[in-house]
């Protein structure tokens, strides 16, 4: 029986919501198959060995009971390692490196395709060099914009917004470019708009993503595999507000809906999956991924916006409901993820 060593917590803004994704992986896994070995990370960044219930886990009461944990150890108690964390220290490559570090095989991305998606910005430059349509950006760095004190200048704030206005069109999404569940986006009208947007964007991240408002509708699929990776299908977001915020995605009480298969044409599913394997494979992505796109509404133009190495991934998640319609069951997918760490990894090294 293989030993998972599941990884859940982080010291990222998403710690919640990989709590609830960590929980119902476990739950899901095929304990004839797999034996699941739980480790929090807390939001200080410690680490802890649970040898609880997932229920525990899913409403973060975990800490109480665990114990404290020496992650250099990990190879001595499990065979392969699960890592469920959204968002920085868990899904832009640190902890793949931890991993490579003390040569253990894992789920998911590698330490340079994971770094990549993380940053937006960096993405969107390979995205561009690949061909593939992104949509009218800008970077900022908060550096740009503080004074020697870290506070906002009014001078330098607005020559930064001057610079931004030069690229990207009102109204504009202001984008922490290393976070994940949308925590930290605002939607910016205006000029005193992009000041607080830019304000809170700059609490996440030094380095900021300025993206153009396009009227769309926001298209997601799922990607797995390693150097053959395929498409599920298309799933459709309809946000409860004006857009998918972190709010919407997992505290509205289910007023936000995912339609899935989305209700497009077919020839633009076909188009979308295409570019989502193109890009999967510019970054050099691995056994599993989600890319999100946008839909113009007025010219039917689909633009590629971001990929997510480590999704949500409760069996009610976007992800794994692309591929249930794909005629993949969540568990599994979570399998497959599975043997295709094991590949990725057997190939690296040769074994």
């Amino acid at each position: 029986m293989i030993k998972i060593g599941v990884i859940f917590g982080g010291r990222s803004g998403e710690h919640e919501v990989s709590l609830m994704s960590a929980a119902s992986v476990i739950n899901a896994l095929d304990k004839t198959k797999y034996k699941p070995v739980f480790f929090g990370i807390t939001k200080e960044g410690r680490w802890k060995h649970f040898e609880g219930s997932t229920s525990e886990i899913e409403n973060g009461q975990w800490e109480r009971t665990a114990k404290d944990f020496n992650p250099g150890r990990l190879k001595e108690l499990v065979d392969f390692a699960l890592p469920i964390l959204h968002g920085p220290y868990g899904e832009d490559g640190t902890i793949q490196g931890l991993f490579e570090m003390i040569d253990i095989p894992y789920a998911g991305c590698g330490v340079l395709a994971s770094a990549v998606a993380m940053d937006k910005a960096i993405a969107k430059d390979i995205f561009s060099k690949a061909g593939l349509p992104i949509c009218k950006h800008a970077l900022s760095y908060v550096e740009d914009f503080t004074n020697a004190q870290g506070k906002a200048d009014e001078n330098l704030m607005e020559a930064e917004a001057v610079k931004i206005e030069e690229k990207v069109p009102y109204p504009m999404f202001v984008k922490p470019a290393n976070m994940g569940s949308s925590v930290g986006i605002t939607k910016a009208k205006n000029r005193e708009g992009l000041y607080k947007a830019l304000a809170e964007a700059a609490k996440y991240d030094r380095r900021i993503v300025i993206e153009e408002g396009i009227n769309c509708r926001e298209l997601e699929t799922g990607v797995i595999g390693n150097h053959n990776p395929k498409a599920a299908t298309v799933g459709e977001i309809l946000p409860s507000a004006e857009f998918y915020d972190y709010k919407a995605k997992y505290f509205d009480g289910g007023q936000s809906k995912i339609c899935v298969p989305a209700d497009i044409p077919e020839d633009i599913k076909e188009q979308i999956r295409d570019i989502a394997v193109r890009a999967y494979m510019a970054i050099d992505c691995a056994g599993f991924s989600r890319v999100d796109f946008f839909l113009d509404k007025n010219t039917n133009k689909v633009y590629i916006n971001e990929i997510n190495t480590i999704p949500g991934f409760t069996k009610f998640s976007m992800f794994s409901k692309l591929w249930e319609e794909a005629g993949v069951p969540y568990s599994q997918l979570i399998e497959r993820i599975v043997d295709f760490g094991y590949e990725r990894y057997h190939a690296k090294n040769n074994r």
